[in-house]
């Protein structure tokens, strides 16, 4: 797919081919430059000036992405500091075993094994930055943890299938960071320590800048790149920043699916429309040259939505998580200049119904009333077999004893706010009830024979006269007797909303993180990190994978512009062209 295409869906422009790089005007000129400065951009920023090379970042906002939007959470293990300390036992090889089972070859064992050793390191390299992680550890399978713990399952490490193979142990290491009770916007634990570490060894941070096309030379390689931007300190500039603000606090303060929501967002999006106002007739275009390669780490295309119609529509129900900032521009970037995609109509649906626990119990079928997945799964687990199985449609059923146990499990102070808020929202108006089989099948289109052998087996599984086709362990089955109470969780559930963020993207080598072709080779002088690019996420997410990704594929990056690592580029002369190896030619 190239720009103009059917389904571009992109402001991104063809690349600008130059025959003499020298005789072109340039504003700046660096080592390196990272487009998109989220989690991976920031490591592969704050790696690069490590490895010595100048570097120069930008951001089409201020900087920080979907990791400093989401909750904190970084994906390790193998035997971190922090698992040590808090008593908990794993080893890259126990780690290795049970991230087969979540990724599922959607990158090479080698990788995955590399990824799994380096783990502790990468957590070692973070807090070496200023981040904090530490304990306690919360033991229990939960969608997210107390916010006095700080580390836990984010996974199915628990589930029978998964000891199966390896011993569970508690990876989800959040920053040690609080904003009251809140689960949100928390991932400033780890990004703004990263951030100021970056700015501290030199890195150049343009922000309101988006990188629209690249440069390359005759032989196809990326030596630069145009984009547009908002001048710092001018009243546009403070403006922008002022519309954007109000537009965000409106949205954060009132979620679109509470009464009277559409109201509060139509006054977000005026602000919002006011910034694009300013961008249209305020941003300047600025050309960037660069020596030793670009990085596009600017995050998946959740918010693009005809993208999505395109790519997943599948998923286009459920409500985009992430930040405006994930439109695709990385990757249609890295197209534009011929790279390969891959996994485009994946996306990770996260339906958590734990807490309350009690949930879990019950059991979630399909619009045939048919149970299709182990309603203890971690929530991208459930969400992907609901789209995958029953075309983004469920509901949960659920027995009176269960209701009055999950009332009793959401009492003030038991769980987070946002948990409680959303279970007893559900409870309230979500929640359908019948005096029987009949009667549940009359309220919602399920077949009659259909659900009945589903809830016989449901209730022969929790007497334990048979297995649990979907491995649902013992303590948490039970039988459901009537009257039966229903709840909608489907992906575009009014009352439970259902967050969904892309995983596709370029296809690059997993060894240096460059950019190939269609036909496997590399383009030189251009890479891809974190959600920009397929890795170790792009299959079935868990919680903290895709910022653990971040900082392993964005170091990956820099480490290879820079020359070290495996499959180094050849060195930089005095004229800043690479110097070839001898007896091969040189392209540049």
């Amino acid at each position: 797919m190239q720009p103009g295409d059917k389904n571009w869906h992109s402001a991104v422009l063809p690349p600008l081919q130059l025959a003499n790089a020298e005789a072109a005007a340039w504003d700046v000129e660096t080592d390196f430059l990272v487009a998109g400065f989220g989690g991976a951009g920031a490591a592969a920023a704050v790696e690069a000036r490590q490895q010595g090379l100048d570097v120069v970042a930008l951001d089409q906002a201020e900087g920080g992405g979907a990791t400093l939007a989401s909750g904190g959470v970084f994906y390790a293990g193998g035997g971190t500091a922090v698992q040590r300390q808090c008593g908990e036992r794993d080893s890259p090889e126990n780690m290795l075993a049970y991230l087969k089972l979540e990724t599922q070859g959607v990158v090479s064992d080698a990788t995955l094994e590399r990824f799994c050793r380096g783990s502790a390191a990468d957590l070692d390299w973070l807090m070496g930055h200023g981040v904090k992680f530490g304990g306690p550890v919360w033991k229990s399978k939960t969608s997210y943890p107390n916010v006095n713990y700080f580390l836990y399952h984010p996974d199915n490490s628990l589930l029978p299938s998964a000891t199966a193979v390896a011993e569970p142990a508690a990876r989800g290491h959040r920053g040690m960071a609080r904003k009251g009770n809140s689960a949100v916007n928390l991932g400033g634990a780890i990004y703004s320590p990263l951030k100021r570490s970056a700015l501290a060894a030199g890195v150049v941070l343009e922000r309101k800048t988006e990188a629209r096309q690249l440069i390359t030379d005759r032989s196809g390689a990326v030596i630069g790149l145009r984009a547009l931007q908002l001048p710092a300190r001018t009243t546009a500039y403070a403006e922008h920043s002022k519309r954007l603000a109000r537009g965000h606090w409106l949205t954060q303060l009132y979620p679109f699916f509470l009464p009277g929501a559409r109201a509060v967002h139509a006054m977000a999006n005026r602000h919002f429309a006011r910034a694009l106002a300013i961008e249209s007739a305020e941003r300047q275009w600025r050309t960037y040259r660069v020596r030793r390669g670009v990085c596009l780490s600017a995050g998946g295309f959740i918010f693009n939505r005809p993208m999505v119609e395109a790519h997943c529509p599948s998923f286009g129900a459920g409500m985009p998580l992430g930040t405006r900032g994930d439109d695709g521009s990385g990757i249609r970037l890295g197209q534009s200049a011929g790279g390969a995609v891959d996994r485009m109509d994946r996306a990770t649906a996260w339906r958590f119904i734990n807490p309350p626990a009690a949930w879990a119990k019950g059991v979630i079928v399909d619009g045939r009333g048919r149970r299709f997945v182990n309603e203890c799964a971690y929530g991208a687990a459930i969400g992907d077999a609901m789209v995958a199985e029953a075309g983004g449609k469920a509901w949960l059923i659920l027995s009176s004893e269960l209701v009055r146990e999950s009332w009793r499990q959401i009492a003030p102070g038991r769980v987070l706010p946002f948990q409680q808020q959303l279970a007893a929202l559900n409870l309230l108006f979500a929640k359908r009830k019948a005096d029987s089989v009949v009667g549940l099948c009359r309220k919602f289109g399920f077949d009659e024979a259909t659900l009945a052998d589903t809830l016989t087996k449901t209730a022969q599984a929790a007497r334990g006269d048979i297995e649990d086709p979907f491995g649902k362990p013992l303590e948490d089955r039970c039988e459901l007797r009537p009257p039966f109470h229903a709840i909608d969780v489907s992906l575009d559930a009014k009352l439970m909303p259902c967050t969904v963020l892309t995983v596709g993207g370029l296809v690059v080598n997993e060894a240096t993180g460059q950019v190939r072709r269609e036909d496997g080779q590399e383009i030189d002088g251009l890479y891809a990190a974190g959600r920009t690019a397929v890795g170790i996420a792009s299959h079935l997410y868990v919680s903290g994978l895709s910022i653990a990704d971040c900082v392993f594929s964005g170091r990956r990056a820099a480490q290879h512009a820079a020359g070290v690592g495996p499959h180094p580029k050849p060195p930089v002369g005095p004229t800043g062209r690479y110097v070839s190896e001898p007896g091969s030619p040189s392209k540049y």
